[in-house]
């Protein structure tokens, strides 16, 4: 057990030692604001407040575990065993930067809150996070930083003992588009082929007439090779599908497809799967078209849904995981980027969502992904054995740390086809790689 010590136990305070020594580090934490009980404690134990005492491991916080504002704090540089770290700390602290309020500033996306310029479709932009600016997007670096203290508080206490992480893997599928020309009913097909005689489009209409009339498959039906691949690691692999209503970024079939339900139904035979609210819920009514489209998986897949993941990563704080609390939700696996792999809350460890706002630990579980096919296709423009490259060091990152590699692909990514050509032997090693590692530390 460690024991810290502060003058007031801050909500913050509470929340951030909970998170680096329960959640990552697996031990427990208590806290007094006593110093004479601090003192003379026979426990592994901190001074985390603004006056040391004698000999003891000090870390001087930052103001920001102290604040009840959601301000923009001061933030400060500091070189640390050859890394640029930030909220720079006083002289006789353990380290030169300040570990916990980093961490807290990171993890609750305390930069989200303040920032005012957004991509094209209203998402915080990677670039500007201060990960980006510090060259540590791509390191896991609060749980970087928890090893560091780990091992300062073993060379303090040599009795103390952490235990061993194990590297998890979880390979994750979002259904936007079941099929790209299957089941789409009459009105919807005749549509498509219309639209591709006028623009003068002949493969497609090509190839939809191929699939149509049964000569070829669906070029988005890559269910039974996703089974293939998933094969005896079902437990670790997780299915997002989006129910929203048909509109300019929600073009799935309709839940009352039958096809469409079947396929769902199948689905959650072998696999865990979620809701992936529509785009349609980020914007105004959003509270209300979450909780319908997760009632919709509900009634489809008969049984509860409490996971999720945010179609296009409309992630807008605190909004978005308000709503999806009020919704049902207890796991989101929304806390990600678009345009770049990496960390963007710096972790690779699930962890509870911090409401700045309300000052309050909730009990949504924030999972975050650190690789996504459209990143490293459409923005990276990488080819295949440079998006394999990427995949495996972040992975060996996430190894590193004992933590949990996330990645997100689609269903129409991996059929090795037209713009997606190549990828399909990136995908299958990844998870070759992945449910390797991650039994191989279960054994």
């Amino acid at each position: 057990m460690i024991l810290v010590y502060s003058e007031e136990i801050t909500p913050r305070i509470k929340y951030i030692a909970e998170l680096i020594f329960t959640q990552i580090l697996q031990v427990e934490v208590t806290f007094t604001t006593n110093s004479s009980d601090f003192e003379k404690s026979s426990l592994a134990k901190i001074n985390y407040s603004f006056q040391k005492f004698n000999n003891e491991f000090y870390i001087k916080p930052h103001r920001l575990m102290h604040s009840k504002a959601l301000i923009t704090p001061t933030i400060n540089s500091v070189w640390y065993e050859g890394e640029r770290y930030f909220f720079e700390s006083s002289e006789d602290s353990v380290f030169p930067f300040e570990p916990f309020a980093a961490s807290f500033y990171l993890v609750t996306r305390h930069e989200e809150y303040m920032e005012q310029n957004h991509d094209k479709l209203d998402r915080y932009p990677a670039e500007r996070s201060i990960l980006t600016k510090y060259n540590l997007l791509k390191k896991p670096i609060v749980n970087i930083w928890a090893n560091l203290i780990a091992e300062k508080l073993q060379e303090k206490f040599p009795e103390l003992v952490f235990p061993e992480r194990k590297f998890k893997f979880l390979s994750t599928i979002d259904i936007d588009n079941a099929w790209a020309y299957s089941h789409k009913g009459f009105l919807r097909t005749f549509g498509a082929l219309a639209k591709s005689i006028t623009q003068g489009n002949f493969q497609e209409l090509k190839s939809r007439l191929k699939v149509l009339t049964g000569v070829e498959n669906d070029p988005y039906d890559s269910y039974k090779y996703l089974d293939s691949v998933f094969n005896g690691n079902e437990d670790k692999v997780k299915f997002f599908f989006l129910l929203g209503d048909y509109g300019r970024y929600d073009k799935n079939l309709s839940h009352k497809n039958k096809h469409y339900k079947k396929l769902i139904r199948k689905t959650k035979e072998k696999y865990d799967i979620g809701i992936h609210p529509s785009f349609a819920s980020s914007q105004k009514k959003g509270n209300k078209k979450v909780k319908i489209e997760k009632q919709r998986l509900e009634s489809i897949s008969k049984e509860g849904v409490q996971k999720s993941r945010q179609h296009f990563l409309k992630l807008k704080l605190p909004k978005t995981y308000r709503q999806l609390i009020k919704a049902g939700i207890t796991e989101d696996y929304t806390m990600g980027y678009s345009t770049q792999p990496g960390f963007r809350a710096g972790i690779c460890t699930p962890y509870y969502f911090y409401d700045l706002k309300n000052e309050a630990t909730t009990n949504l579980l924030i999972v975050p992904f650190q690789i996504m096919d459209g990143t490293l296709h459409h923005y990276l423009k990488l080819e295949p054995k440079e998006a394999f490259q990427e995949i495996e060091n972040i992975m060996q990152e996430v190894k590193n740390v004992g933590g949990t590699f996330v990645s997100v692909w689609h269903n129409e990514t991996v059929n090795n086809t037209g713009l997606w050509q190549g990828y399909q032997p990136v995908f299958e090693k990844m998870n070759k790689i992945g449910f390797e590692w991650a039994n191989a530390t279960n054994e």
